[in-house]
């Protein structure tokens, strides 16, 4: 680690670096400056080096250095000037954003260049291979190589000034615009998988926040300022998801609001409670809570109604209109019928949940299950008068569907009246925060409520009734969908009713035991009788049944508290277990994340020493090697000039540094500027002289033949102006009858001019058009021309590779056979010229043997007495065939081709020398070689010596 004096020593080494290329050496010297414990009090320098190291990281899209640089930045300058930090990081994310926008603009397809769904993951295997085989053209690749990195790193510096801005209160506003910026990143080029972590990350602050209470400078969120900042955060938060269409992160930033409120038990401002509610509208309509959705519109209403002085009389008809709509959308029937104690408790909790969203009370008491329910909520809209706000229409088809009984007709009459709903709705003036509201989308659900109306008042009128008057008095529906509708109806209780397909009918009311008015005339028969029993025999000893049925009322009363209290227990019990093993588990992870980052940390210095030492000896190398070039340079000139002069070049061996070598090319260049100037001097001199004459001689001629020039053109001017006047006077008279002759045709001159005109700018029209669609083909087949090339190029490549693989691979194992096949013919050849030369020692024993009972012989006088047979006896050498060169090995089929030609015909075949054709015991060790048909040795005869000496033996 490099150490400075002051940090603007840094900041020249850094633009040094900068200057030469060496922009991560210039990286790593800031780097290192600000992350040294010497520099810890703020400096205005500092800051011009945190702009010079943020935009290196930039251009060099390095965010861990830039996190690790701004952590220590705060920690300088937090207690001392804090907007120094602001200054730096704003500078920091409006150049991240200047680079992304720029190359955005660079690139043509921005969708297909951010057509990633993960900004943080890697590239798959599985996306290249495809990149490769699809027909992707190179702009297109070349794009998503561009602009994605890019992305990627403006999403990092977000994600890095949240982590470093977060829970300090100095710092609130910053973090706002911030994370207001990132809520726009995300809406603008639709990256969801991003918001969602976005929305995380915040809601892991806020957490964080609440968590450790003790943190210094931590934000008080009690205070007007910090909490609108932060509340103004998940609005915007909401509205963006909302608009991404995320409704489960819209949902969560609704409880994320909704529990900020409960944390600071403050009401936050009317404009974000109305905007509040009309997210929650489009929430609960989309998750088709329709009893919801019309609640938070009657929280809306009341709203805009008590706050909003500008709300005009047409705004404040068409929002009670929605309201009152949203109310009557809601089925008419209980969709919990018959669920179980545990639907019903958890569709109380869910109830309560809901209820405090939409901030209104609701009874903690199990009876009061039904206070959310559509019953009521259009009694709560009586009471408030909301009915008398609405436009005629809407209060028209409420008095239809509520309060009219009208089976055969009541479609036909509600029809109308929903296509002018449908034409109903728009934007509010008055009411910016307000969406677009439109009343169309109550409509198929006014058309669900109609049918079951429809139903409910024929079901009292008639006992049965065909299916096609039926659906004639439901004209908006067709057959199946009124089956649905009556299965919903009768598996809730709301209809009792049968479909019977075989005679085309719908038979309404049921005489089972437990149908509605079967239960209802036994419930009157059983008090009547009840009544009457009471009238004929007066109940005995009525105080002791009395006080059994209140005892048994208190048995119930304790059973069902004690059976609660047991409930309570076994859920504490489970939150002080889940607890318990949160807490267990959030200290084991602790843990790991220390160890981690020890190991991290260790591994970081480690590396950074390592890579400081490399680029500490890569830049004395490099300076070396200069000076060594430089003065290699010098000692060429040098010696190029003494060799011209004829002077005494330097020898190699001579020791002479860089220093001598530049006074010498020094000395020398002012030496021939010396002798350059004062030749040019001389000739200038002789220059002078020479020109000076010449211009004395030439004086007179110039001046005479001038004259003579000037009177021969005076004369020349004269005869061709003459000349002139004369042909211009022919011409006008010429041209006078021409015109004369030619004026009767200018009115057909022009007709004509036009009618051509007009036909030629017609033909180039056509020709433009007809150009322009060729060559809109031709484009097209051409691109489908390269795509083909480029997917048969990558074929012929792939196809190429796996040819040439195959034969390297093949030119390998052939090569392997073949090094085995030398290695073993070495082998075989080494063991046979072993055996060779044993035979040939023992053949010239044999032979000198020979020599010695010859010479004996001799010396005796005895005659060698000729064999008359030839067989038992040895073969003359003239008999034999001609001895191939010792030390080579002959095939057997041309030893026996030379033997058949050379040979005697009397000579009996020659025996295979790998088998053995007599009785005799075979030869130990090398004796096998030694048969008849071995070649003999250097200059011997054919003559078997072995088989003669074994025979004389």
């Amino acid at each position: 680690m490099a150490t400075f004096a002051k940090p603007e020593n840094a900041l020249k080494r850094a633009e040094e670096f900068i200057n030469v290329g060496q922009k991560q050496a210039a990286l790593q010297a800031l780097h290192d400056l600000i992350t040294s414990k010497r520099y810890r009090a703020w400096q205005k320098a500092l800051e011009r080096i945190m702009f010079k190291y943020v935009e290196l990281c930039v251009d060099m899209r390095k965010g861990r250095f830039a996190k690790d640089g701004l952590i220590q930045y705060r920690i300088i300058c937090q207690q001392v000037n804090i907007s120094s930090l602001e200054e730096v990081i704003k500078h920091f994310m409006q150049l991240s954003t200047e680079r992304a926008e720029k190359v955005r603009t660079q690139a043509q397809a921005l969708e297909d260049a951010l057509d990633v769904e993960d900004l943080e993951a890697d590239k798959r295997p599985e996306d290249l291979m495809l990149s490769y085989v699809s027909g992707e053209k190179g702009k297109d690749r070349s794009d998503r190589e561009l602009v994605t990195p890019w992305f990627k790193f403006l999403w990092e510096t977000y994600r890095t000034v949240l982590e470093i801005l977060r829970n300090n209160s100095k710092l609130e506003s910053l973090y706002a615009m911030t994370a207001h910026r990132a809520f726009q990143f995300c809406k603008k080029y639709k990256r969801t998988t991003e918001f969602r972590r976005l929305c995380e990350i915040i809601r892991n602050h806020l957490a964080n926040l609440n968590k450790y209470r003790d943190q210094r400078d931590r934000p008080d969120l009690t205070a007007p300022e910090s909490l609108q900042l932060y509340l103004d955060t998940r609005i915007e938060q909401l509205k963006v998801s909302t608009d991404l269409e995320m409704w489960q992160e819209a949902f969560r930033s609704v409880e994320d609001i909704h529990g900020l409120m409960s944390m600071v038990k403050k009401s936050p401002k009317p404009s974000l409670m109305v905007v509040y509610y009309a997210k929650l509208t489009d929430i609960f309509w989309v998750s088709n809570s329709h009893l919801y959705h019309a609640y938070a519109w009657l929280k809306l209403f009341t709203l805009q109604k008590s706050y909003n002085k500008n709300l005009s009389q047409k705004d404040l008809q068409l929002i009670a209109s929605s309201v009152l709509l949203a109310t009557i959308s809601v089925t008419p029937y209980d969709q919990k019928y018959r669920a179980s104690h545990l639907e019903l408790e958890n569709e109380k909790e869910r109830n309560m949940r809901i209820a405090g969203l939409i901030n209104f009370t609701l009874d903690t008491n199990t009876e009061s299950r039904e206070v959310l329910s559509r019953g009521s909520l259009l009694a709560e809209l009586n009471n408030k008068g909301l009915i008398a706000c609405v436009s005629q229409e809407v209060k028209d088809i409420y008095h239809l569907l509520e309060n009219e009984f009208l089976p055969l007709d009541l479609a036909s009459r509600v029809q109308p009246l929903l296509a002018k709903i449908s034409k109903l709705g728009g934007k509010l003036a008055s009411a910016s925060s307000v969406p677009e509201v439109q009343l169309s989308k109550y409509i198929p659900c006014l058309e669900k409520l109609t049918a079951l109306r429809v139903l409910q008042q024929t079901s009292q009128v008639y006992q049965s009734i065909k299916i096609e008057s039926l659906l004639k008095m439901i004209p908006f529906y067709d057959f199946s969908l009124v089956e649905k509708i009556c299965v919903d109806s009768i598996k809730y209780n709301f209809l009792a009713m049968k479909v019977d397909h075989l005679k085309g009918a719908f038979h309404f009311g049921n005489v089972d035991i437990e149908s509605e008015k079967l239960s209802d005339h036994l419930c009157i028969l059983s008090v009547s009788l009840n009544k009457a029993w009471h009238m004929i025999s007066p109940p005995v000893n009525k105080e002791y049944k009395l006080g059994i049925k209140y005892n048994l009322v208190e048995i119930i009363d304790k059973e069902h508290k004690r059976l609660l209290a047991r409930k309570s227990i076994i859920e504490k019990r489970k939150e002080e277990h889940e607890r318990q093993m949160l807490e267990r588990e959030r200290e084991e992870e602790s843990k790991r994340l220390k160890l981690q980052k020890v190991t991290e940390e260790a591994e970081q210095k480690r590396l950074a020493e390592e890579y400081h030492r490399r680029e500490v000896l890569r830049i004395h190398h490099e300076i070396e090697e200069r000076e060594l070039q430089e003065a290699q340079a010098l000692l060429l000139e040098a010696q190029k000039g003494t060799k011209k002069k004829g002077k005494k070049p330097l020898l190699e061996g001579e020791k002479v540094t860089k220093q001598t070598l530049i006074e010498m090319a020094l000395s020398e260049q002012l030496k021939e500027r010396q002798e350059s100037e004062k030749k040019l001097v001389r000739l200038a001199k002789t220059m002078d002289y020479m020109e000076r004459a010449k211009r004395e001689e030439e004086t007179q001629l110039i001046e005479q033949a001038f004259k003579h020039r000037l009177a021969e053109e005076e004369i020349l001017h004269e005869r061709e102006q003459l000349k002139e006047i004369e042909l211009s006077r022919k011409h006008h008279a010429g041209d006078l009858q021409e015109k004369n002759r030619l004026a009767r045709m200018l009115d057909h001159k022009h007709i004509f001019q036009q009618r051509i005109v007009s036909h030629r700018e017609a033909e180039h029209n056509r020709l433009k058009t007809e150009r322009e669609d060729k060559i809109k083909q031709i484009v097209t087949m051409r691109k489908h021309e390269r795509a083909m090339k480029r997917k048969l190029l990558y074929y012929l490549k792939s196809e190429e590779e796996r040819l040439t693989r195959e034969r390297e691979a093949e030119e390998t194992r052939k090569r392997e056979e073949e090094e085995t096949r030398k290695k073993e013919e070495a082998e075989r050849k080494a063991k046979l010229d072993a055996i060779a030369e044993k035979q040939r020692q023992r053949e010239r024993e044999l032979e000198e043997k020979e020599q010695l009972r010859r010479e004996s012989l001799l010396r005796k006088q005895e005659p060698l007495p000729r064999p008359t047979d030839p067989a038992p006896g040895p073969l003359s050498s003239e008999s034999l065939p001609a001895s191939p060169a010792a030390g080579k090995y002959v095939p057997r089929f041309l030893r026996e081709r030379s033997e058949g030609q050379k040979t005697a015909p009397t000579l009996a075949p020659e025996p295979d020398r790998w088998s053995r054709q007599d009785d005799r015991p075979p030869q130990s060790g090398n004796d096998r070689w030694r048969s008849d048909d071995r070649r003999p040795s250097f200059g011997a005869p054919r003559a078997s010596s072995s088989s003669w000496s074994r025979t004389r033996n």
